[in-house]
């Protein structure tokens, strides 16, 4: 689940977003844990459409070293969110997320079952001897996630009266390793200023530390869970509309 929590010094509104196991690598075809070969990043160059990426536990780009040294194994989250937004800035796919019948480059073809994937790793630079793909299933999966996240968040600003950004702090181990401009023009939270966007790291382990060793500490969060109302998007009649709309890339 992505949990969202906004709010202001009077009040909190919080959701729990169902965006599923696909930023974390689950349910992509290729998908992995941010482990030793994991593509973590990722750019598409506009012009010849040809990729380029980063492998955890290597500090440089693929093209920067010889072909087939780096052996990735899969995609991570980080990697996932990069490669829809490198395939969108690259008009690779429509803002509907479906791949685009227009542009002409081998790395784009049809696989199992006659879906459609672009090869980010051929079969003789990876560690597992298979193609690395993503698919036009692997986009839809991300689709999905990205719109419950960021419908939750649309529904959090109308109680709060709003209809902008001001910041945003983006907790959680995996929260550090996202790439901003990848996650705005995905649609994966409503537009805020990408320099008013802070990455804070493991804030619940940071805020448990805190309570442990300065007791005013725990009367400031006791006094701040009693100021947040939990909203269940279930029950909200624009939740729907707004999911629906949040679907499209970038999302409105």
């Amino acid at each position: 689940n992505g949990e969202v929590i906004l709010g202001n010094r009077n009040h909190l509104f919080s959701c729990s977003c169902a965006t599923g196991p696909a930023l974390e690598g689950a349910q992509i075809s290729c998908g992995m844990r941010a482990a030793p070969g994991a593509i973590e990043k990722v750019r598409i160059d506009p012009e010849t459409l040809e990729i380029d990426y980063k492998v955890v536990g290597r500090k440089r780009w693929a093209s920067e070293y010889s072909p087939g040294d780096l052996k990735p194994s899969g995609i991570c989250g980080s990697g996932i969110i990069d490669m829809v937004a490198q395939l969108f800035k690259a008009q690779l796919i429509n803002a509907n997320g479906a791949f685009s019948r227009k542009m002409n480059t081998s790395r784009i073809r049809k696989g199992k079952a006659g879906v459609t994937e672009y090869v980010v790793a051929r079969k003789h630079e990876t560690s597992t001897g298979d193609d690395i793909v993503f698919t036009q299933k692997d986009v839809r999966q991300v689709q999905l996630a990205k719109a419950a996240l960021h419908a939750g968040c649309k529904v959090l600003m109308r109680h709060l009266n709003i209809d902008s950004l001001p910041g945003l702090t983006i907790a959680g181990a995996f929260g550090m390793h996202i790439d901003k401009e990848s996650a705005l023009t995905l649609g994966l939270l409503p537009y805020c200023e990408p320099n008013n966007i802070v990455m804070v790291g493991n804030a619940a382990g940071h805020g448990a530390y805190l309570a442990l060793v300065d007791r005013s500490k725990r009367e400031e969060a006791d006094k701040a869970a009693r100021m947040v109302t939990h909203i269940e998007l279930a029950m909200e009649e624009d939740f729907q509309s707004q999911f629906m709309k949040a679907l499209t890339m970038p999302s409105s």
